[in-house]
């Protein structure tokens, strides 16, 4: 039976999504021995490396960049590569990994609530719907743990790093609706700035790392596969995917990064643990169910 090209396209978009949850896995594991900002910095440096080839592609696009544009794409790089990604890699090293990605979907109602305050774009009542049906969600899956607590400090490096990505997402969107510069040089000058900064500050603060042979293996498959490979064959989803299906599909990464930390790192839930994590999936979906229809109305 022949697949039509949606088929094949839901398909890729979801091993995408398979391969950055696996990155999840990957990171939690080595880093008993990579030290957390390093790694982030050689794996987002390799990253830029092999996407240098399609930003050369653009390259004629860096003489019409403006010392303002110019400015908002290192800010970028700072926030969403520096700060956001390795407070990720930092943050994996205290927080169990479901745990993690949980609280860096609260992005999705940090960003709908930046935006009401900054932009005055107003949340409809299903967005509210679906941010107090994600709280709920979030509640029962942290009844614990607000007792409890894995580590404080990991949920303080998580609460910087949701605000981090919260505020880079709204500053992505910004730049890439001016559309004056290319998609892939918005990635590969704002990974680069990241990548250098996650490099310098780890060689400075943690020195630099002895890798073994595992450990290369892990960061060159980090960098060319999950990030490279794996951005490019997104893009290319996004020339078929309606928006409403790119945000479902993205959004499954919290129940596939949960099963993957179940199957590998031998994390466990209880059944109330569980249900929260369903409830704040839907949430999710019903949260942006609404905005992302209306972006596809003419």
């Amino acid at each position: 039976m022949k697949l039509s090209n949606r088929t094949v396209t839901i398909l890729k978009a979801l091993f995408v999504t398979f391969l950055w949850s696996t990155s999840w896995i990957l990171i939690k594991i080595s880093l008993d021995e990579i030290a957390p900002i390093t790694f982030a910095g050689i794996r987002y440096s390799l990253a830029a490396i092999f996407l240098l080839p399609g930003a050369w592609q653009s390259r004629d696009s860096i003489y019409s960049i403006s010392k303002k544009e110019l400015s908002k794409l290192i800010v970028l790089g700072l926030l969403f590569y520096a700060v956001t990604q390795g407070g990720q890699f930092l943050t994996l090293k205290y927080l169990y990994s479901t745990t993690f990605s949980l609280i860096l979907n609260f992005s999705s109602v940090l960003v709908v609530l930046i935006g009401f305050f900054t932009t005055r774009e107003n949340p409809s009542n299903q967005q509210w719907i679906g941010m107090i049906v994600f709280l709920i969600g979030a509640t029962l899956y942290f009844r614990r743990s607000i007792i409890i607590p894995e580590n404080s400090i990991g949920y303080i490096l998580a609460g910087i790093t949701v605000t981090a990505n919260s505020i880079s997402v709204v500053l992505g969107r910004s730049i890439n609706r001016a559309r004056t510069i290319p998609p892939h040089f918005i990635t590969f000058i704002s990974m680069a700035v990241g990548a250098a900064v996650l490099l310098i500050i780890g060689f400075m603060v943690e020195g630099i790392p002895q890798l073994s042979f595992i450990n290369i293996v892990v960061i060159i498959w980090l960098s060319a596969v999950n990030t490279a490979f794996a951005f490019t064959l997104w893009n290319k989803t996004q020339q078929v995917l309606t928006a409403l299906e790119s945000s479902l599909i993205n959004n499954s990464m919290l129940i596939q990064i949960s099963i993957l930390a179940w199957i590998f790192l031998g994390e466990t839930y209880s059944v109330v643990s569980v249900i929260g994590i369903v409830i704040a999936f839907v949430g999710l979906i019903i949260s942006n169910l609404k905005a992302k229809m209306n972006s596809l109305e003419p």
